[in-house]
């Protein structure tokens, strides 16, 4: 068994990793019984609790299809394209906090998982992909649909793995699990011979795991906690700036905790909605380029950020020699690549989010015991102030069109925050992070680092099957939707019924706001045609696909169309909803500038001169 390098290095005297539940025991008998490689496979599968593997079989991979078909356990959902098995893993693993898998067969079928993995890679998603690989003696020969694809995924996995011993299957599963839940999650890749999964060979469980090295540190260091509650407890202008390692750690109790111990204002970055109620009064809402002024108002004017499980991402800080210029940082992350990486930290705090602030909110009560509190009560004014001047907002188009804003809102307000909501990348990404409100975490599955057009309707099908009772929401463009919509078939076949609202600006909405803004109106190659020709024509495009397909032009219709389709549970839903081209995404920070250059609306100056 070869391995590429794991994501995480090791860290000097760090503490073993957190133990998570332990494997299901071997099946009765309990001693090594003769299997295939493939039966070996599924028998690893079923004892580290996989549930469902979204994948298509080519000739690599049959051999491990054929022995899936004896399982009573794992369920296999066939998908139209490798990529929609891929995001259909990462939206399953978002909705559930367990481990996504995906599989598919080698060559095409291996770099057809590429963009999900970048993606999963890029926003720490536990994911698992087995892949099947030409026989060993064909390797390096350029055999039929061979790729190197270890190679290929290196830099986009935190781990992965080329199997040649048939014997080593179940470590090789049981580490790829392992791997890709604990310290910073990540997509981790498992690729397997033909001929290793055809040959006979033992299997017996737990095996021994073999990972020197790998010791994610999970315990904070006492000292930092120390450092961070006292610039806590001094600081006059602090903001809790919180990612997506707070919903993946499972830490967003102990942030309701410490928040309301402390009254410090709080911002959650795209990655992070729902981590924190928004419906809390100290909830500033989503801060960077398409973020709340009051966000990004209180990140510039801070003197203390305490950043847990984020990365002061390029879209977050904009210009980072501007960013936040009179503030000491506080970051808190699984990851120590991380810390200080892009910001200097000045208390680093290596560790999981729910250790670090259980001990965060004991040493800020200790140190209040015995030091005095900076009065904060004016910064929570100010920054309260700033939200009420500056709600989101927006203006209807004067033609007459509908306004992609309402339609989004008001699904948002009609299925509720119980829902789960997925989008895909752009205009109506930004939106549905703006005007749905997320009340509780894992209820929010988007696209953040890598920025995948396509993503949303095969996260969502993943995310339902993930979790079957609840309504799942795919807010998508009709530039995405045209990338996987074919996975729609998958989720009429296989039962389940999300809903899909096609936000059909006819256009690139995003690239198109980009060419208004800053290239002179020059409108390249934009327009999609699905308002003037309405080529597709969605409403048709769903019935075809086994979906009931609706469609909504006016603002009278928008409540009456979404009850309709939450009163469809027997198939998919899609609504092509035609709104206006030309709406735009608002307050925005232009690329390459600084946040204190906000702007609420085109023509307007941006806020920092005199208001704010």
């Amino acid at each position: 068994m070869t391995s590429a390098p794991s994501r995480q290095a090791p860290v000097p005297g760090a503490t073993p990793p957190r133990p998570g539940p332990p494997p299901k025991p071997a099946p009765p008998g309990g001693a090594p019984v003769r299997v295939t490689g493939s039966a070996s496979l599924v028998r690893s599968l079923e004892a580290v609790g996989c549930e469902v593997v979204f994948g298509i079989p080519g000739g690599t991979i049959m051999p491990a299809y054929d022995a899936l078909l004896d399982s009573t356990t794992l369920r296999h959902v066939l998908v139209r394209h490798e990529q929609g098995a891929g995001h259909a893993a990462t939206g399953y693993a978002q909705a559930t906090g367990k481990v996504g898998v995906c599989m598919a067969t080698s060559g095409p079928g291996a770099t057809n998982l590429v963009t999900p993995l970048a993606d999963a890679y890029m926003d720490s998603v536990p994911v698992v992909a087995i892949t099947g690989q030409q026989s060993r003696a064909l390797i390096g020969t350029d055999a039929f649909q061979e790729a190197d694809i270890c190679g290929i995924t290196m830099p986009i996995t935190k781990h992965n793995v080329l199997v040649t011993d048939p014997a080593e299957i179940p470590r090789a599963i049981a580490e790829a699990f392992h791997i890709a839940s604990t310290g910073r999650p990540g997509p981790v890749l498992v690729d397997i011979p033909k001929d290793v999964l055809q040959e006979t060979t033992s299997f017996s469980w737990p095996p021994e795991l073999r990972l020197p090295g790998y010791r994610p540190t999970t315990r904070p260091h006492g000292k930092q906690v120390r450092e961070a509650a006292k610039l806590i407890t001094a600081a006059h202008r602090p903001v809790l700036y919180v990612g997506g390692g707070i919903i993946k750690s499972g830490a967003t109790a102990e942030l309701l905790e410490l928040a309301e111990l402390t009254g410090i204002p709080v911002v959650t970055t795209l990655m992070a909605r729902g981590a924190f109620p928004d419906s809390h009064p100290q909830h500033l809402g989503m801060p960077g380029m398409h973020g709340t002024v009051a966000a990004v108002a209180a990140m510039q004017k801070s003197d203390l950020l305490i950043a847990l499980g984020t990365r002061f991402d390029d879209r977050v800080t904009g210009q980072l020699s501007s960013f936040a210029p009179d503030a000491q940082v506080v970051h808190a992350d699984i990851d120590p690549a991380e810390i200080s990486k892009n910001r200097r930290a000045d208390v680093p705090i290596v560790g999981d989010c729910k250790e670090i602030l259980g001990d965060l909110i004991a040493a800020v009560k200790s140190e209040r015991e015995h030091t005095e509190t900076a009065d904060i009560a004016r910064w929570v004014t100010e920054t309260s102030g700033w939200r009420e001047s500056y709600p989101l907002g927006y203006d209807w188009p004067s033609d007459g069109a509908l306004a992609p804003q309402y339609v989004i809102e008001r699904i948002g307000q009609i299925t509720g925050p119980e829902a789960i909501y997925t989008a895909g990348v752009g205009q109506h990404q930004m939106w549905a992070a703006q005007f749905i409100k997320y009340e509780r975490p894992s209820s929010w599955i988007n696209s953040g680092g890598l920025g995948t057009m396509g993503f949303a309707v095969p996260a969502a099908m993943g995310a339902k099957f993930g979790s079957p009772d609840k309504v799942v929401w795919a807010i998508d463009g009709d530039g995405c939707f045209q990338m996987t919509n074919q996975e729609l078939a998958t989720c009429a076949i296989e039962g389940a019924p999300i809903k899909v609202a096609v936000i059909n600006n006819g256009n690139l909405g995003m690239v198109r706001q980009w060419q208004n803004l800053f290239y002179a109106e020059r409108y390249s190659h934009t327009d999609l045609g699905t308002h003037k020709h309405r080529i597709p024509d969605f409403k048709m495009l769903a019935e075809a696909l086994g979906c009931a397909g609706l469609r909504c032009e006016s603002k009278e219709d928008v409540d009456a169309t979404i009850q309709q389709a939450m009163e469809i549970n027997d198939r998919p839903v899609v609504i092509d909803f035609v709104v206006g081209k030309d709406a735009q995404v608002w307050p925005m920070v232009a690329a390459g500038t600084g946040n204190d250059q906000i702007m609420a609306a085109r023509g307007i100056r941006p806020l920092f001169d005199e208001d704010v």
